[in-house]
């Protein structure tokens, strides 16, 4: 198996299992996207994905663009690798925060909302991957 571009981070399993997850349920991700819009919160966002972006992104692009080429149409497909996008940039730009993703989602969302850029990026992979499909 050839080594992904992230193998040698701190949180590289992390990213793995985001994108193993973005892979097999799309549709999840698609929803905790939807879930988490907000005009307050895709501000608050913004500034934590503009903190984190020159940290990390040619690596997320290729990532999130290969494990969402399945997905069935152009505007789910592209909601749900921005919800996992912003999340592998926290996992790329800041080593101490894959904890995050086992928390409850209304933990992370709280963090956010207080301003965590951590939190605010890694709050719709935590509702993706701990949402149970219907």
């Amino acid at each position: 198996m050839t080594p992904t571009a992230w193998a040698d981070l701190p949180n590289a399993k992390h990213i793995d299992r985001i994108l193993a997850d973005l892979k097999k349920n799309p549709d999840k991700w698609n929803a905790a996207w939807d879930a988490a819009r907000g005009a307050a919160w895709d501000a608050a966002r913004g500034a934590a994905w503009d903190a984190a972006w020159t940290a990390a992104w040619d690596a997320v692009w290729d990532a999130t663009r290969d494990a969402t080429r399945s997905a069935a149409s152009d505007a789910a497909w592209t909601a749900a690798r921005t919800a996992a996008r912003g999340a592998i940039l926290a996992l790329i730009a800041y080593d101490d925060c894959a904890y995050l993703l086992d928390e409850k989602p209304e933990h992370v969302q709280m963090l956010g909302l207080l301003g965590n850029e951590k939190a605010l990026l890694l709050y719709q992979a935590c509702v993706a991957m701990q949402k149970e499909m219907a």
